[in-house]
């Protein structure tokens, strides 16, 4: 996983992945492995006092001690590469920190999963981002509705003031009329009162238009 940082206004800043990897490899690094733990037992009996030196029961002891430890890490990371690997096709936020501190939020479908090292990294977008940094995961229906609402509620703020609408807007509020009566309720509860509320101004408005053109013409 190769970490290349881009560069903005002269300075080196780091994207959302490769401050999720950062972080996991420092998280990965400050671990003590078996090997490490060996080398300091070693080194504790080589430079033990021979007048006091450690029984062997205490040896034994710190080793049972460390391989619950180590059994206890390997079992978090069997079920964080099976969790990792239950969220591909899921939608999912990634909450990162920079080095700056700034709070970065990525969102997107995990595409495939990668294991190095007893972790696992999500790939959404071709970016990898580890698992650690996983804050929610979407349901499908619901990112759906929220995002139609979302988009409806920018098509009715991009309307001109209620009071200076004319003909040439109405196909547009008809359409807007028509895509919130087609929306089913569970689609129109992430709709926000007020856009509503702003809708039927419209609606309201572009009748009277219409009445005020049809008694003109008789």
């Amino acid at each position: 996983m190769a970490l290349v940082a881009g560069i903005e206004n002269g300075k080196v800043v780091e994207s959302a992945s490769q401050s999720s990897l950062s972080k996991s490899k420092e998280a990965a690094g400050s671990s003590m492995d078996k090997d490490a733990f060996l080398q300091l037992l070693v080194a504790q009996m080589k430079y033990q006092d021979p007048m006091e030196p450690t029984s062997n029961t205490e040896y034994i002891a710190q080793y049972a001690q460390f391989s619950q430890v180590e059994q206890m890490q390997n079992m978090s990371s069997s079920m964080d590469l099976q969790r990792a690997s239950q969220l591909v096709g899921q939608e999912v936020y990634i909450k990162t920190t920079t080095s700056s501190g700034e709070t970065k939020y990525v969102q997107g479908k995990v595409d495939y999963v990668v294991y190095e090292n007893n972790k696992a990294y999500l790939s959404i977008n071709e970016s990898l981002y580890s698992i650690d940094d996983l804050d929610s995961v979407v349901d499908k229906t619901y990112k759906s509705a929220y995002d139609k609402a979302m988009e409806f509620a920018v098509s009715v703020n991009k309307l001109p003031a209620v009071e200076g609408i004319d003909k040439s807007d109405f196909a547009d509020i008809e359409e807007l009329e028509s895509i919130y009566e087609g929306m089913n309720d569970y689609e129109k509860s992430f709709v926000a009162k007020d856009v509503v509320s702003s809708l039927n101004k419209y609606i309201e408005k572009m009748q009277e238009l219409r009445k005020a053109e049809e008694e003109d013409e008789d």
